[in-house]
């Protein structure tokens, strides 16, 4: 298997509406310069969370603006409002106690169903990589598409499993290569997994001798800068801290890996990262306003001069 150019797509709950509207972005730039749209342009996919089913849709030939529409209408499905919220919290209470996951992930399988029905990880038509972690064996799992234990799996299981976000949703139980599995969120461990994909053409492929023969190109879903005060940084305790670690450990590794793939990759290297307006930067907040909001940051970010000129070079050497 020959893998020199990666696309990889950060995790990022509904702000995967950002990454979509970049994608095709990068579809126009492809078009412009004679080349194929997306996936055709790239020998493997990778993907967590929110990224790793965009990468699946991709991987099946669904065109971005397509993935950018399933944000668009199902998204209170997928992240269900304030009532439907209580009403499950409530029906749950005995079983999981109060502090149970915001969602119960019903509203996500039903969306992941309709969207990928039976497809396997083997009908993927470029090979792909998403990210999870099982809590049983405390180690991140990477299902590969072409990896013949992995070929079988479904879909729309993988991509449960890659964003199950723990407070968020529910863990999914699911067997792997013959082992009973509790599967959470891949950006547990690679929110951007960019590495992960780095280190896979490494291992495969014979022609591929160090990271700077690869063309990486990198697509994150917007970054935080809503800060965290040093009072609360000292004062917060187990409770406080619950949900917003989440968010500090996916943005924490997001970067670090960035960081990392910068300097092994060197000019091969093409990052889409922008950083968000306060208040747009929720994993589940699915409002008109906020959906308004990420859009225009999104356009914006694709009409600035540094942006175009970046994905005109990715284009021509792709």
């Amino acid at each position: 298997m020959h893998i020199r150019r990666i696309l990889s797509l950060d995790g990022g709950g509904i702000r995967g509406l950002v990454t979509c509207r970049w994608l095709a972005g990068v579809d126009a730039a492809l078009a412009a310069a004679g080349k194929p749209a997306i996936p055709g342009s790239f020998d493997l996919l990778a993907g967590s969370s929110s990224g790793g089913l965009i990468a699946c849709g991709l991987a099946l030939g669904r065109a971005p603006e397509d993935l950018a529409q399933l944000y668009r209408m199902r998204r209170h499905e997928i992240f269900p409002g304030m009532a439907r919220r209580l009403w499950s919290r409530a029906a749950r209470f005995l079983r999981e106690g109060p502090s149970a996951p915001r969602y119960d992930g019903r509203g996500l399988e039903a969306v992941l169903a309709d969207t990928f029905g039976d497809a396997r990880l083997g009908d993927l038509r470029v090979p792909t990589l998403v990210t999870a972690y099982d809590t049983l064996s405390r180690k991140p799992v990477v299902f590969k598409s072409f990896k013949p234990e992995h070929a079988e799996l479904r879909v729309r299981e993988v991509c449960r499993a890659t964003s199950a976000a723990p407070t968020y949703v529910p863990a999914h139980p699911m067997r792997v290569e013959g082992i009973e599995r509790a599967l959470i969120d891949g950006g547990v461990v690679a929110n951007n997994p960019t590495a992960c994909a780095i280190a896979e053409a490494l291992r495969k492929d014979d022609r591929v001798h160090c990271p700077q023969d690869l063309l990486v190109l990198s697509v994150g879903s917007g970054e935080r800068i809503r800060p965290i005060d040093l009072r609360s940084a000292r004062e917060w305790g187990a409770l406080e801290w619950a949900v917003p670690i989440i968010d500090v450990l996916f943005d924490g590794n997001a970067e670090a890996v960035d960081y990392i793939a910068r300097h092994v990759v060197g000019n091969g290297y093409f990052r889409l990262q922008a950083p968000l307006t306060v208040g747009l930067d929720d994993l589940d907040d699915v409002s008109d306003t906020n959906l308004a909001g990420l859009e225009g940051l999104a356009e914006a970010y694709l009409r600035q001069p540094d942006t175009r000129a970046m994905l005109s070079e990715l284009a021509r050497r792709a």
